[in-house]
């Protein structure tokens, strides 16, 4: 990739994070054409941070604890997310949504892009606690009020944005956030991210 380009991927993943109702309604009103390194750039925010975090939740377990952790976040929150999308556009089509099947993904991937940078935001906190207090609990009390605190924040971009999009449905599809976090916590479980031990 030509450093221009990574230049202007970047710009515009800096706009979604900063303004992602502006940069999601200029799409849907058709002002501007993201290209594909602007989706992968978007993508890439959103493994960076679930990678980087992942990896601060294996720092009880050790070094291969750490690599697992790492890939098995990535893995669990993109299942997450990409699981109940589908439905999303569904639903909300059922229920009287115009918007495309392309300006929903893109809210999607600007609220999950927020989230990578908020979890990388977080692992200062995780990793400060983590080895401060290294008893499994008090880490798991902080995951938890980690992970709560990036959804409750994915919750109110995702609002914000498809309010924004859609101002007469309001922030009607914010339900499938709930099939988000039940999906999220079952695959968390199922790769065992929230059992620190020693």
């Amino acid at each position: 990739m030509a450093a221009g380009t990574l230049k202007l991927a970047l710009a515009h993943v800096g706009l979604a994070l900063r303004e992602p109702e502006e940069f999601a309604l200029n799409y849907q009103r058709g002002q501007v054409r993201y290209a594909w390194y602007v989706w992968a750039a978007l993508m890439a925010t959103a493994v960076l941070g679930t990678t980087t975090y992942g990896m601060t939740m294996g720092i009880l377990g050790g070094s291969q604890q750490i690599f697992y952790s790492a890939v098995a976040c990535t893995t669990a929150a993109g299942l997450a997310w990409c699981i109940p999308l589908p439905a999303l556009y569904i639903l909300n089509s059922l229920s009287g949504s115009k918007l495309p099947p392309s300006t929903t993904l893109l809210a999607a991937m600007v609220t999950t892009s927020w989230g990578g940078l908020a979890m990388v935001a977080s692992i200062p906190i995780n990793w400060f606690f983590t080895v401060a207090v290294p008893i499994p609990w008090a880490v798991w009390l902080v995951n938890l009020g980690v992970f709560t605190g990036v959804g409750v924040a994915m919750g109110d971009i995702f609002g914000r944005v498809m309010e924004k999009l859609e101002p007469e449905r309001g922030r009607l599809p914010l339900w499938w956030l709930a099939l988000v976090a039940a999906i999220g916590a079952e695959l968390f479980h199922f790769f065992g991210l929230f059992q620190f031990t020693l």
